[in-house]
């Protein structure tokens, strides 16, 4: 391990004489050059970057300048040469590293403004492999990193906003400061640990690796937050840069900031219900705590707001819709009547708005869309020392999956309420009991530690609200261990089961829905959710 050399404590101020720029995205960049030159400083510059400050008048240097060497191998090689990391790198105050500046007629460059080639939106776009990897920089982030690992010296910026910083810091003081250098340093580091991080990503995906030996995960601020799940945890909301549709890309249209808890239970809500196609009809889920208390379709978005709100109004209060088509104004405001605190849809129409105006703390959200829940990705959980990855459950069912384990078959009815309510187990916390029956939920059993509780939980719900379970299906999201649960569903008036099957009591639980006339099908799928 290198020892740290014994370096003069680095300035506080250092004045910009010369900045080396070089920029893939152009924005804003001939206003900066201006504001620079206007300053006195020397600009440095590489390719299309020099030309676009040339075109506008303004003197700047090529790199090709100061090395003595032509831009070649089509633009891979220009930068990569000891002058400029020498100028980017060297030490002033040290007298071994001026001494080498001197003898090598290397000149200290005080700023660098680089932004890197666009490998994360070439990947977006769909880019082939090779225009892909053509899109790796690599002299860029060698700059940034040298800047960085000299921010004694040099300021850094990686995108607009720092260069904006500076250029205030240079109107105001002259100089740039060592807090405001350490700052830029520690966000290039961040920004090429991304980039590295979006390469390693997408090379592992394309030589179909699962499991890489290493994993990166990285994100992008968009806001820091008044706390976490409780007042004493420290939160922030980090955007990957996932091209899958939900609450990190959606638009607030009006309400207050929201919350670590809002986040998750928006982004739990419009999974659910994202399951039900647009295309077949409307459907609302209300989320509370990041399970289901009210899934249901209708034949208006009202009808199914209102469905879904009558399996159980109670924990609905205070809770997170979200609908799959377009919010009217009728559906508005029925939502309008209860204590929400966020409504999400892919779009909401203009009177829809104006009335959730008139609520200013309810936030409105929209999408522009819906996400694919058979599209693939993945998903991660933080444990102590590690996090585990795995692929999104993408699990859908049709009637043809369905095994018939019991004497008596289910009906088309049935078959229709058991896969409405499996897909709404998919999504409830296990241990996971729903009841339902045309397009509605009638109960939920949520998170308990047996599969009993859960079934009965689940139908004390549904006698709470005066929703009557006889001829309802029962959904479990695994298999019953033993008799009692299904018993107990039985009991309370469901003529169907969907479980995955696979228990070792499973014959003794095929017996127990015989003798009390219950069609029951395994599906070989669980979809546990913790």
């Amino acid at each position: 391990m290198p020892a740290a050399p014994d370096f003069p404590p680095a300035p506080d101020r250092v004045a910009v004489k010369r900045a080396l720029i070089s920029v893939s995205d152009k924005t804003g960049l001939v206003e900066a050059a201006k504001a620079l030159a206007d300053m006195g400083v020397e600009l440095v510059s590489t390719g299309g970057t020099k030309a676009a400050i040339a075109a506008a008048g303004l003197p700047v240097k090529d790199v090709a300048d100061l090395t003595s060497f032509p831009e070649m191998m089509d633009g891979r090689v220009k930068t990569l040469h000891p002058v400029v990391h020498g100028g980017l790198l060297g030490v002033r105050d040290a007298p071994e590293h001026k001494k080498a500046m001197d003898e090598h007629g290397i000149g200290a460059i005080d700023l660098v403004y680089v932004n890197l080639y666009p490998f994360e939106a070439t990947v977006a776009k769909g880019g082939d492999f090779a225009a892909c990897v053509e899109n790796i920089d690599i002299g860029g982030p060698a700059m940034i990193r040298s800047a960085a690992k000299n921010h004694g010296y040099v300021a850094v910026c990686t995108e607009p906003a720092d260069l904006e910083e500076v250029l205030a810091a240079l109107k105001a003081d002259g100089a740039t400061s060592l807090s405001l250098r350490k700052t830029l340093a520690a966000r290039a580091y961040a920004r090429t640990a991304a980039y590295d991080a979006a390469i390693s990503t997408w090379f592992a995906g394309q030589l179909g690796e699962t499991a890489p030996k290493r994993r990166t995960i990285s994100g992008e601020l968009v806001q820091t937050m008044r706390y976490g799940e409780n007042p004493h945890q420290a939160a922030a909301f980090y955007r990957t840069g996932e091209a899958r549709i939900g609450v990190a890309n959606a638009h607030q249209l009006q309400g207050k900031e929201l919350s670590y808890n809002n986040i998750n239970d928006t982004d739990a809500a419009f999974e659910l219900v994202a399951e039900f196609d647009p295309k077949a009809g409307p459907a609302c889920a209300i989320i509370k705590h990041a399970n289901p208390c009210g899934v249901a379709a209708g034949k208006t978005l009202v009808e199914a707001y209102e469905r879904a709100l009558a399996c159980d109004p109670l924990s609905a209060f205070g809770g997170i819709i979200a609908l799959n088509q377009k919010l009217d104004a009728a559906t508005a405001t029925e939502i309008l009547k209860l204590l929400t605190e966020v409504v999400i849809a892919p779009d909401a129409d203009e009177d829809a708005i104006a009335l959730f105006r008139k609520k200013k703390n309810v936030r409105l959200l929209t999408t522009g869309g819906l996400p694919d829940p058979l599209a693939g990705g993945e998903t991660f959980k933080s444990v102590a020392g590690g996090f585990l990855v795995q692929s999104r459950d993408t699990a859908r069912l049709t009637p043809a999956d369905l095994k018939v384990v019991t004497k008596r078959a289910p009906t088309e009815t049935e078959i229709r309420d058991m896969l409405f309510a499996f897909t709404i187990a998919k999504h409830v916390k296990s241990n996971a009991i729903v009841y339902a029956r045309e397009g509605q939920t009638l109960g939920i059993g949520a998170g308990q530690m047996n599969r009993k509780d859960s079934a009965r939980i689940a139908a004390l719900r549904a006698a709470d609200f005066g929703l009557d379970l006889k001829g309802s299906a029962c959904a479990s999201e695994a298999f019953f261990p033993f008799p009692d649960g299904l018993i107990q569903a039985a009991d309370a008036g469901c003529t169907a089961v969907i479980q995955p099957g696979g228990s070792i009591g499973d014959q003794k639980v095929i017996e127990a829905a015989d003798e009390r006339g219950v069609a029951m099908v395994f599906t070989g799928v669980r979809v546990f959710r913790h």
